[in-house]
């Protein structure tokens, strides 16, 4: 029996915070992890999910019912290992048949001590999250399932340590996740030469960042200096930034004090600002206004976004559990500070809930999404927006104002 059989061969239960128990197979690494549960929708990427740092602390469930058949390889990691704290999925392949594979995908979770769970109905987990909202989870597989007399554990005694998990909301991740020291992505031509003269320069800030946003940024000729959560202001203005860049990232926005600190110090100068994702959380919490916890959060690859610049509606990559609490329609004066940083306006919004998915300053050089522009495995409806961050920064001037078509929300 080789060493995959036997690690599918053990039984898991999944416990939710609520009580709900879930029993299939062990996947990947046997034993305990617990976790807030996310389901993810999308169909194909799940080694760019898997790597995401914005994963961290987290058990995901893929909805989509077929998991592993393209292996794993080393050139689609968003980082530099995987980051979810568990992982749940219906059928996993039982052998992968790319030919860009190099590994399987359960033994890779194995390799990198991820706890998984197969086997169990996931559209039925995944409604229940969409009725029940987010909660904490643990998956128990071995010797973490057996107690000492070799009989089942009982579940009320499992559920109490997903009880005695943190939660996510008021947790401070960033720092867990960045780099811990300052690196270069450098600047390249039409034809991948690295350029001697880079179009311009962005100081980006770790907070989870993925590899694909540096390299989209260097591809379009930026030297990009990728910086630890840490970084202080004048770390910043140390690279000679034309821009500065904030990165999707896991963990509450209202925690994140050092960065929201951080970011007034960039919009103070009027540097030109461009955020991602928790970087869009950030801006919004810089000039003022609230964040809040969704009940599910938006994850997957297929989320209909419009941009009220252009009113085309792309499909879009979404990993975010917060959102900005600001007003959707027309022009708001930021609330720090007495109205300091002017006008903004809610630049994108989600077409199934009405959440915030942009913000433009009209005062500042300054914009965010709250998507994955940069998206891999995909879809890529939305890589313009680098290009609206390099024409910012080459104009030097407050981003323009969005004109809301009648049909927007």
């Amino acid at each position: 029996m080789t060493e995959q059989t036997a690690r599918a061969a053990g039984p898991a239960v999944l416990v939710l915070e609520d009580g709900r128990v879930f029993t299939g197979r062990a996947y990947g690494a046997t034993g305990r992890t617990v976790g807030e549960i996310v389901f993810n929708t999308g169909m194909t990427g799940y080694q760019e999910t898997l790597t995401d740092p914005s994963y961290h602390r987290q058990i995901v469930v893929m909805t989509a019912p077929h998991v592993g058949n393209t292996g794993v390889n080393d050139e689609d990691d968003e980082s530099t290992r995987i980051w979810v704290a568990g992982f749940v999925v219906r059928d996993p392949a039982r052998r992968a048949s790319s030919w860009r594979s190099t590994r399987d995908l359960d033994s890779e979770l194995a390799e990198q001590g991820v706890v998984g769970i197969s086997a169990i109905d996931t559209r039925a987990l995944t409604r229940h999250l969409r009725e029940r909202g987010v909660m904490r989870a643990g998956i128990f597989s071995g010797d973490a399932l057996a107690g000492r007399d070799g009989s089942a554990r009982p579940v009320a005694e499992l559920r109490a340590e997903v009880e005695a998990a943190p939660r996510m909301a008021g947790a401070d991740l960033a720092g867990e996740v960045s780099t811990g020291t300052a690196y270069v992505v450098p600047a390249l031509g039409p034809d991948g030469e690295r350029l001697a003269t880079p179009v311009a320069t962005v100081a980006a800030v770790d907070l989870g960042i993925k590899s694909n946003t540096p390299r989209s940024l260097a591809q379009r000729g930026v030297e990009v200096h990728v910086l630890p959560a840490t970084a202080t202001i004048d770390e910043v203005l140390a690279t000679g930034p034309d821009g500065v860049f904030f990165s999707n990232g896991p963990g509450d926005p209202s925690a994140a004090t050092h960065e929201i600190d951080l970011l007034r110090d960039v919009l103070d100068r009027r540097i030109p600002f461009f955020g991602i994702c928790y970087g869009n959380q950030l801006l919004g919490r810089a000039l003022g206004y609230g964040t809040y916890k969704l009940a599910y959060g938006h994850r997957g690859v297929n989320q209909p976004v419009m941009d009220r610049t252009t009113g085309k509606v792309e499909i879009t990559a979404h990993n975010h559990g917060f959102a900005v609490d600001a007003p959707l329609d027309g022009e708001s004066v930021a609330p720090h500070d007495g109205g300091r940083y002017g006008r903004v306006v809610v630049s994108h919004v989600d077409l199934n809930d009405d959440v915030v998915e942009g913000l433009s300053a009209l005062d500042l050089p300054a914009f965010s999404v709250q998507y994955h522009p940069e998206a891999a495995a995909g879809p890529h409806d939305a890589a313009y927006l680098f290009d609206r961050f390099l024409d910012l920064m080459q104009q030097g001037a407050p981003s323009a104002a969005p004109t809301t078509p009648k049909d927007a929300h």
